[in-house]
């Protein structure tokens, strides 16, 4: 499929700001709106010591958003210490270099806390809130973005291992569940961005996001997981996915996403967490497959006015499973289909620096995608503005 014109159409819009100023200026974008990331996990943990600043530059080279790890069996392995210094120290490191970030997840069955277990269903819940509230609170400022509940289409039937969220989820029901720790979680910073996200796109989500939309729930985003590894979605699936979604008329997200480069996941085997393998390859073939579908998918997504993110779930192969998942390979050189985004998100999607005629009253005017903009005279006066499809005008 083609989506050049669907992107032109819906990512590039006309923009003009007024200067003091007679001369031709140049324009230059810095920034996109549209969140292109990873999850930066290896900022916090996992990355040998000697490949981190390769591993930073890896993460800053393209990307304007990063995802950091808030699992709470990992965050706060023993009750009432928290990571908090490394994870904040990620953070502001996110900040410094131009990454927006995101904490993941508030509220999440799976790599839970099995300090919780100790304490009947109301104390569960209580601690649960509490710490939405700690950490909302604490990172303000630093991070304004959470996933505040992961997979609760699953959460009242999982069944692999007792857990404390699936306990309370039966408890109090999955529905009541969700709007509290999103209650919390917009109570404690009104400023923030919040998320849902699941792996099921099913109709049971959309059913789920009903009822809680009905009750008010300040769901902000709707966030949809993409994890290809038992066979490539398609662009077909995928817009899809996102027209079903959009008739909420939340911003949509994809929240995490992979395709292999490499042998596809074993067959017969339904959650991905029941293989992994120290010897899964990047083979050149697999490469050049992931280069195809990369290139669809991440054309498909963006083409779509509804969708404000995709972001890469991990940026380096052999760390989530040992699958070769990443865009870039064990010893962290890109793959070709790091490359091929590198062109189109800075290059076919990209205003770039162009030299723009001032019109009369001072009005530039250029076509070009949302974010952030410099204008820069010829003599020398500079102007930062933030454009948006909702604000074309500065």
């Amino acid at each position: 499929m083609n989506f050049s014109d669907a992107i032109k159409r819906n990512r590039f819009h006309d923009f003009s700001v007024t200067l003091d100023s007679t001369g031709p200026v140049t324009v230059r974008q810095t920034e996109h709106e549209f969140f292109f990331g990873s999850n930066v996990f290896g900022l916090v943990r996992g990355v040998e010591p000697e490949k981190l600043a390769q591993y930073q530059d890896a993460v800053t080279r393209l990307w304007n958003f990063g995802t950091l790890p808030f699992y709470l069996g990992r965050y706060e392995p023993e009750e009432g210490k928290p990571d908090q210094e490394n994870v904040m120290a990620a953070a502001k490191w996110c900040r410094e270099h131009g990454l927006t970030t995101k904490g993941h997840p508030l509220c999440w069955h799976t790599v839970c806390a099995d300090w919780l277990l100790q304490y009947d269903n109301d104390t569960i819940l209580r601690k649960q809130l509490d710490r939405i509230r700690r950490d909302v609170g604490v990172y303000a400022g630093v991070i304004d973005m959470w996933d505040v509940i992961n997979e609760v289409v699953i959460m009242p039937v999982f069944d692999k291992y007792d857990n404390a969220v699936t306990r309370i989820c039966n408890h109090i029901g999955a529905v009541e569940l969700t709007v509290k720790c999103f209650q919390t979680a917009r109570e404690t910073n009104p400023e923030a961005i919040l998320l849902i996200n699941d792996f099921d796109l099913s109709p049971r989500y959309e059913e789920l996001i009903e009822r809680l939309l009905e009750k008010d729930c300040p769901i902000d985003v709707i966030g949809l997981q993409s994890h290809q590894h038992k066979r490539y979605h398609g662009a077909e699936y995928t817009l899809d996915a996102i027209e079903r979604f959009s008739r909420f008329g939340k911003p949509i997200h994809f929240t995490e996403t992979t395709i292999l480069s490499g042998r596809a996941f074993p067959p017969g085997l339904e959650d991905l967490n029941d293989y992994t393998s120290d010897d899964w390859p990047s083979t050149p073939e697999g490469e050049e497959t992931q280069l195809a579908q990369v290139e669809e998918y991440y054309s498909a997504v963006f083409s779509h006015p509804a969708t404000g993110a995709l972001i890469w779930w991990d940026p380096r192969d052999g760390g989530w499973l040992g699958a070769p998942a990443g865009l870039f390979r064990k010893d962290l050189t890109p793959k070709p289909a790091f490359t091929r985004l590198e062109q189109l998100i800075k290059g076919e999607w990209w205003f770039g620096e162009k030299e723009v005629p001032v019109g009369p009253g001072g009005v530039v005017r250029f076509t070009g995608p949302a974010g952030k903009y410099e204008v820069v005279s010829r003599d020398g006066n500079r102007r930062e503005v933030v454009l948006t499809r909702e604000r074309p005008t500065a």
